[in-house]
């Protein structure tokens, strides 16, 4: 009871008047890293599409599918995805000594596992809506593919 009123005034006067400001300031970062997401999803079907389109091999195409499905786990492509949420760190750095916000490093852990988590559910969800196509007939293949692209990235 002696605690709450003083508390729930300085939450009042010197948080709550920031909190839109400081939200939107992180979610730069955090938006540009999701999607970058999406863009490395995006190039990486159009390789598929393409390299099909190429070759309309459809051992091949099942090759480059199951190295799609390790993307998400690929470190070298993803680090672009990783390093626009770098760029809390500097924002982070900020609000460490207005608001006394610590563990910098666990929020931006946090965003980038979530980043990957979201990648291993597209490719994942792109996966089992393409298998299918895989047995049938190569000549639909390459709109199937990009219709599952669009779908997933929806």
């Amino acid at each position: 009871a002696t605690v709450s009123e003083p508390a729930q005034k300085c939450c009042t006067e010197n948080i709550q008047p920031f909190l839109t400001s400081i939200l939107e300031e992180l979610m730069g970062p955090v938006s540009s890293g999701f999607a970058e997401v999406r863009s490395l999803f995006d190039r990486e079907v159009n390789e598929i599409i393409q390299d099909f389109q190429k070759t309309n091999d459809m051992m091949k195409l099942k090759e480059n599918v199951d190295q799609f499905m390790d993307l998400p786990f690929n470190s070298v492509k993803m680090e672009p995805c990783y390093l626009k949420v770098n760029l809390l760190q500097e924002l982070l750095q900020d609000l460490k000594s207005r608001f006394k916000v610590y563990h910098i490093d666990f929020v931006i852990q946090r965003t980038q596992n979530f980043m990957q988590e979201l990648m291993e559910n597209a490719v994942y969800t792109f996966e089992q809506l393409f298998s299918p196509s895989l047995q049938g007939d190569s000549a639909k293949v390459g709109t199937t593919l990009e219709k599952v692209k669009l779908r997933v990235l929806k």
